[in-house]
């Protein structure tokens, strides 16, 4: 059985790389479970995923190997890159007309609505890169082009303290990742692939590449980023 990458994740709940992915209406992710009688009332054995998680080809410093932009092509298995129930969601496509919620939470010097008028002055980047889900196969090369998160976390004005950025997609995913991965030179938001705009199928209007992580953390069409701290030091429990 084939199933998205969002819907798979939407059904475990699953935590990767310690942070934390899901979506943010209760309501979808109930109706996507089996009916109660349906699941067994006692712990019960559950055969393994063979070759999952499938191995990530990365640098020896962790960071993702970079193709030359000839080896840029389509995606091998399109099923795996859809949103949410495998619906187009309901959103301006054209980049030039992205908006999208930034909430840094008295943690930034701006805080409001990103435009794309606020991206077009950064300095602007094409990578090629594979892109890798949790299957045992790759789904393709991919050149993208937009700018570094690092440079968009600066235009923000984001304080020291902050920890994590949490992006929500378009169909209610999100996904949580720490801004030293963020600030990491390879991360981007990009808004081209393959020299043409994203397609609705794979992301559009914009969305976040981390190529060093699998795809489920490459959130599509992002509509929101929040920033946050780990929250406030707890004092040692008694002896």
């Amino acid at each position: 059985m084939t199933i998205s990458r969002r819907k798979a994740l939407t059904l475990s709940g699953a935590t990767l790389a310690g942070y934390s992915l899901g979506v943010l209406k209760p309501g979808r992710l109930q109706a996507a479970q089996p009916a109660q009688d349906e699941w067994p009332d006692t712990l019960v054995e559950r055969p393994l995923r063979e070759g999952f998680p499938a191995p990530l080809p990365l640098n020896d410093d962790g960071s993702a190997p970079e193709h030359p932009e000839s080896a840029a092509g389509p995606i091998t298995d399109p099923l795996m890159w859809r949103t949410q129930g495998r619906q187009t969601p309901d959103i301006e496509f054209d980049y030039r007309q992205l908006r999208v919620k930034v909430d840094t939470r008295g943690m930034g010097r701006l805080a409001g609505t990103l435009r794309f008028s606020n991206l077009e002055p950064l300095p602007t980047v094409s990578q090629t890169f594979l892109l890798q889900c949790g299957a045992p196969n790759p789904r393709g090369i991919v050149k993208w082009t937009g700018v570094r998160f690092s440079d968009v976390a600066d235009m923000l004005g984001l304080i020291p303290e902050v920890h994590y950025c949490r992006f929500v997609a378009s169909d209610g995913f999100y996904a949580d990742e720490p801004l030293s991965t963020l600030r990491h030179r390879q991360v981007m938001l990009a808004w081209m692939m393959n020299d043409e705009p994203i397609p609705p199928q794979h992301g559009a209007p914009l969305r976040l590449i981390i190529p060093f992580r699998y795809g489920n953390r490459s959130v599509k069409a992002v509509t929101e980023m929040a920033f946050y701290t780990p929250g406030p030091r707890m004092p040692p429990l008694p002896a």
